[in-house]
């Protein structure tokens, strides 16, 4: 969310970042009514302080015997005071409609971020490993994996629905492998283990931005109310909602696994073959509560330890700086971490790392005192994939193909099979 103060001040810099991110959300609605709240206020207030000079007077005329004047003072204030009651209840209302609008609202993007439509302002700012070509004809992922007996969709569509896959023996296993490397690796660099629930309610999920936008993409328990998390960044962000931080302790840095549900509802025409989308998958996330100086370099350090996955796995990879155009509804800026699969021949995004600055945090109402002034300040917030494993896995089998059908790991995966 962003301050309404800032929106107030700022029109123009809003409706740059609006039109750079391709929303089409228009702030003329919201600051008339904003500036209608305003002017109401000063109504009432005006108001109250002559209900205030009333009482004065009415309690002067009363002890002054003349009960007359009182009884026709008390009258008129009645009529003030049916009057501050209007007013207040139209405030009300109006407290309601523009807290609804501030929800629409996305972030908008850094400085630095590169302005354009859908992905075509993307910029690849570093790569690591030479994309492999095996000598032979490369699987695709599901054909090889279904051979080995270690996936199936076919099963997971008849216990669930399609999409929902079935890992077996050491596509089990390595599931259970990923997720221990993942988190044991973010553990010994600072990050606290958590165990968050894969439930949140509608609080946490608007805390987070994936409310109210995004609603038809999450899987909701009617009677409940109740969603299945689309990433461990909701719960664990969530853990900080209402919180005051000491500035000494940042930043704050947790690691958590957690499955992960989508609809996908918009993902009709896209690729949706095998393990490259998917309605439920397994992700590490990385989340960080920092000062605000120290969004940015924190974002930087959030994306080397998603890559020092990446590349303990030996997988060659490519980090991209989103455009305007291809950011989330919340982000001010992005980096995604792609995987290449050569069966497939494609880069598969296996990570997003995300720097919101305060945008979560006045949503969820996060601050930190300031040491020097005792001042209180929204933190901001990070958070990345560290990594996703659906996808993870596509490459890891892709890559790790043998000329016979069988698959290589690399030897800081091997570890975790003991």
């Amino acid at each position: 969310m962003l301050d309404l103060k800032f929106i107030r001040e700022n029109p123009d810099l809003v409706r740059e970042g609006l039109a750079a991110k391709n929303n089409p959300f228009e702030i003329d609605r919201l600051l008339e009514q904003d500036a209608d709240r305003r002017r109401l206020l000063l109504e009432v207030e005006e108001l109250k302080s002559k209900r205030n000079k009333a009482n004065l007077e009415i309690a002067a005329l009363k002890k002054s015997g003349q009960a007359d004047d009182a009884q026709a003072a008390i009258e008129a204030m009645k009529t003030i005071s049916q009057k501050i009651k209007d007013i207040d209840e139209e405030v009300g209302k109006l407290d309601e409609e523009i807290d609804n609008l501030m929800y629409e609202i996305p972030n908008f993007p850094e400085k630095d971020v590169p302005r354009g439509p859908g992905n075509s302002a993307n910029k690849v700012v570093r790569t690591w490993g030479t994309p492999k070509k095996h000598l032979f004809k490369a699987k695709d992922h599901l054909i090889l994996a279904e051979a080995l007996g270690w996936l199936s969709m076919e099963k997971g569509s008849k216990i669930t629905g399609s999409a929902f896959p079935v890992y077996e023996a050491e596509g089990a296993r390595l599931q259970r492998a990923l997720i221990s490397l993942m988190l044991d690796r973010h553990g010994r660099h600072g990050y606290r283990e958590v165990w968050p629930p894969a439930l949140v309610n509608r609080q946490s999920m608007t805390g987070t931005g994936q409310l109210p936008k995004f609603e038809a993409d999450m899987y909701r328990l009617k009677d409940d109310d109740l969603f299945l998390v689309p990433t461990a960044e909701v719960p664990i962000t969530n853990l900080f909602r209402n919180d005051v931080l000491k500035e000494e302790d940042l930043p704050v840095c947790y690691a958590g696994y957690s499955p992960c549900f989508r609809r996908e509802a918009g993902s009709y025409g896209k690729d949706t073959k095998g393990l490259s989308r998917v309605h439920q998958f397994e992700k590490v996330e990385m989340v960080k509560v920092v000062r605000t100086e120290d969004g940015a370099a924190e974002l930087e350090k959030l994306v080397s330890d998603a890559e020092a996955v990446l590349q303990m796995l030996e997988l060659p990879y490519r980090v991209i700086l989103l455009g305007s155009g291809d950011m989330s509804f919340s982000a001010a800026k992005c980096y995604d971490l792609e995987v290449w699969a050569p069966g497939t021949e494609r880069w598969f995004e296996v990570s997003s790392c995300s720097w919101f600055r305060d945008f979560q945090a006045r949503r969820i109402n996060i601050r930190y005192r300031r040491k020097d002034n005792g001042k209180l300040e929204y933190a901001h917030t990070l958070n990345g994939s560290g990594v996703a494993l659906a996808r993870t896995v596509l490459c890891l089998l892709e890559n790790g193909q043998t000329a016979d059908g069988r698959v290589e790991f690399p030897q800081a995966l091997k570890a975790y099979f003991k």
